[in-house]
């Protein structure tokens, strides 16, 4: 076992941290979630935040075959060891991913936090509000309210529908659930993956995994237009000017 688990409150809550992508699209001779930010591989922000955060008891890092011992090293490191239970490798997809860290939890844990590492700028505020909406329906999501009108277009591109831009939101991570729930729709979901794969779905986050899989409804909760996932080069340009950017916001 590694790291400590410092419990704060009733509940226990588990992080499961996503660090286990190629990164493709940046385009890096490493993995984007080693980028150095501001002196820091990109993926410890966010870890970092929820070490430090008492919500959480837990964390779990979920990282590429061969990278255990790197990532051990760096964690170590970079000081952000405290609460990491588990380096475990991940699946050939974000969802396998996913499913594989919340079959390795294996200590109490009544809700789980699943953050994409590629999102660094994740705040208290937004893991607070998470954890107090978890606790009232069992599955919430992290998002923002759409800025632009959004356009649904068929396979040949044109406009089928306009939603109404109240109603559109931009989901993000955090995703919280509690862990009943998420584990064993996940393993429902990839039993039904072949199926699924026929019908032209795809399973991009783990709140589509519990509407499909657990038929639950998941609520949203207001994040903060920061917590971008840093994803192509342009990204990064953006997220050096926000770490530049210490003046306090108005979201």
């Amino acid at each position: 076992m590694m790291g400590t688990n410092k419990a704060s409150g009733k509940d226990k809550c588990t992080a499961l941290m996503l660090a286990a992508g190629l990164g493709l699209r940046m385009g890096a001779d490493v993995p984007k979630q080693y980028l150095m930010l501001d002196g820091t591989p990109m993926f410890l922000f966010s870890i970092r935040t929820m070490k430090d955060n008492p919500c959480i008891t837990d964390i779990i890092v979920m990282v590429f075959e061969g990278e255990v011992e790197y990532v051990r090293d760096l964690l170590e490191k970079y000081d952000c060891m405290e609460k990491v239970r588990k380096v475990v490798v991940g699946g050939k997809e974000r969802v396998h991913s996913v499913a594989i860290g919340l079959e390795e939890i294996d200590w109490p844990c009544d809700y789980v936090f699943i953050h994409d590492c590629s999102r660094p700028f994740l705040d208290h505020d937004t893991i607070d509000r998470l954890y107090e909406t978890v606790k009232e329906t069992n599955a919430c999501a992290a998002g923002v309210p759409a800025k632009d009108t959004v356009k649904i277009v068929d396979d040949s591109c044109d406009v089928v529908k306009t939603p109404k831009r109240k109603n559109v939101w931009i989901v993000q991570t955090p995703q919280v659930f509690s862990l009943d729930l998420i584990r064993e729709a996940h393993r429902k979901a990839l039993a039904q993956e072949e199926n699924l794969s026929r019908q032209g779905i795809v399973l991009t986050d783990d709140a589509m995994v519990a509407e499909l899989a657990a038929g639950c409804r998941v609520r949203m909760v207001q994040s903060t237009y920061r917590n971008i996932k840093l994803t192509t080069p342009e990204d990064l340009v953006i997220g050096e000017a926000l770490l530049a950017d210490k003046k306090p916001h108005q979201e």
